[in-house]
């Protein structure tokens, strides 16, 4: 009983997780605040790669949970965890505070963690 709240739990982790990127996508492709930002990171060039990244998987998600292809949310979860990781040590790079700084580390570890659990599927 206790693993069917597992899964239950990891779906709904793999949604939210989908529809944050499938925001955060959209947002770094055409919002003014994240050219912005990608500007005050360095990484000004990277900005619309980074979009197109987060949206690819974003989609990898959803098709991947809704059709049970195990491999590509691991695949998807994997590309975001790297992204996010990437993004949090260019926080610490740039000397953002805690509070800037925890939303990369917060999607860095939900990434890694859901692709933990789909490591199995390869």
């Amino acid at each position: 009983m206790m693993y069917l709240y597992i899964v239950e739990l990891l779906d709904y982790l793999i949604y939210f997780e989908a529809f944050s990127f499938l925001f955060f996508g959209f947002s770094c492709l055409a919002t003014e605040y994240m050219r912005l930002e990608f500007i005050r990171y360095g990484l000004a060039k990277q900005r619309e790669f980074t979009g197109i990244v987060q949206l690819l998987c974003s989609l990898g998600l959803f098709v991947g949970a809704i059709a049970n292809i195990n491999w590509l949310v691991f695949l998807a979860a994997s590309g975001l965890f790297f992204v996010m990781l990437a993004g949090f040590i260019v926080r610490l790079k740039i000397r953002d505070g805690f509070g800037k700084s925890f939303p990369a580390l917060f999607y860095t570890l939900l990434s890694l963690y859901i692709a933990y659990n789909f490591y199995d599927y390869l």
